[in-house]
């Protein structure tokens, strides 16, 4: 059974234990309870309460909390349950990580399963807007030129070179699907300056934080990446296991604004950031609950590939190369 997400996308609220229950206080209004069974993750974004005690019991069932900024909904923190038992597991990723021709596989496996979503994702799109024959098939055509390489990249930094060029080729297209009211051209960040990007950056954010939970459920660490460089405060192995996911994620954000379940007054210009307003990010909310739960399988279906591939490095391998101390 699929679990639960509960999104909290409102000031004033509080929210502590009572027994088996979440107690929701909004501000001015009597309490509603909310069931802890079934409840698998909690987004919340502006100023919300939570007792201590509640914090803890959702961290002791395995709950994992993401927290978003109030005006732009990035991530500021998350928190999530126990980490997994079997130290064997990360012993292992990190062995992995320190040999550069088992992650040279894992991320050109990676990387190619990334590129045929993408194209993928515009052959399938070239059916709805015929009208833009022309703009997809060059961005087929430079995805499929890159996919040849891809599989004779020498070095991480090849195959990271290849990786970049299919996404300007693949967002040349992509961009092409949406009118011109969206004002999208091309992928931008912190802030995103269109509807398009306010909406793929929410989206990144969210199914960014569901790798990270499935990575922690299967023992990894989701901080130690193979074709993501480490990074201070990324956890590079979730942004890798998400990006044969992100053409999939492109997808369902066009079908938002082709389905007109968002609309460009849906959302507002404030500085140089465009926002997605209240009724726009409910809207949001339901369409992606009723999307991610395959995303959600998937995650952990490659993780615990993964988790299975590094226990298959025996702890016993790394532990003599570790020296004693020098007195």
């Amino acid at each position: 059974m699929e679990m639960t997400t509960l999104y909290l996308d409102r000031k004033g609220l509080e929210l502590v234990r009572d027994g088996g229950r979440m107690m929701l206080y909004p501000a001015g209004i009597a309490g509603s309870g909310i069931p802890l069974t079934g409840i698998s993750r909690v987004v919340i974004r502006g100023d919300v309460t939570l007792s201590s005690g509640l914090l803890g019991v959702l961290a002791e069932q395995g709950v994992g909390v993401l927290m978003l900024s109030g005006r732009h909904g990035r991530r500021t923190a998350c928190l999530l349950g126990r980490p997994h038992a079997d130290v064997a597991r990360r012993l292992g990723q990190y062995r992995l990580f320190f040999d550069p021709r088992q992650r040279l596989a894992w991320s050109w496996r990676l990387i190619a399963a990334k590129l045929t979503a993408q194209h993928r994702g515009l052959e399938q799109a070239l059916a709805g807007r015929p009208d833009q024959r022309r703009v997809l098939t060059g961005a087929l055509r430079s995805i499929e030129s890159i996919r040849d390489k891809v599989k004779d990249a020498e070095n991480l930094e090849v195959l990271n070179g290849y990786e970049g060029a299919a996404a300007a080729a693949y967002f040349r297209g992509y961009g092409a699907l949406f009118p011109l009211e969206l004002t999208f051209s091309k992928r931008t960040r912190r802030p995103p300056t269109d509807p398009v990007n306010a909406c793929l950056s929410l989206a990144y954010t969210l199914v960014h934080f569901e790798g990270v939970q499935a990575c922690q459920g299967a023992g990894l660490d989701p901080f130690l990446g193979f074709f993501h460089q480490p990074a201070y405060g990324r956890e590079s192995l979730a942004c890798d296991l998400i990006e044969p996911l992100r053409p999939r994620i492109d997808n369902w954000v066009w079908r938002l604004f082709r389905q007109r379940t968002l609309r460009a007054d849906n959302f507002r210009q404030e500085d140089s950031a465009c926002l997605l307003g209240k009724a726009g990010r409910q809207r949001f909310y339901r369409d992606y609950e009723a999307t991610a739960p395959a995303w959600r399988r998937w995650l952990r279906q490659q993780s615990r590939i993964m988790a299975r591939r590094v226990l298959a490095l025996s702890p016993q391998e790394i532990l003599p190369a570790v020296k004693e101390p020098r007195s």
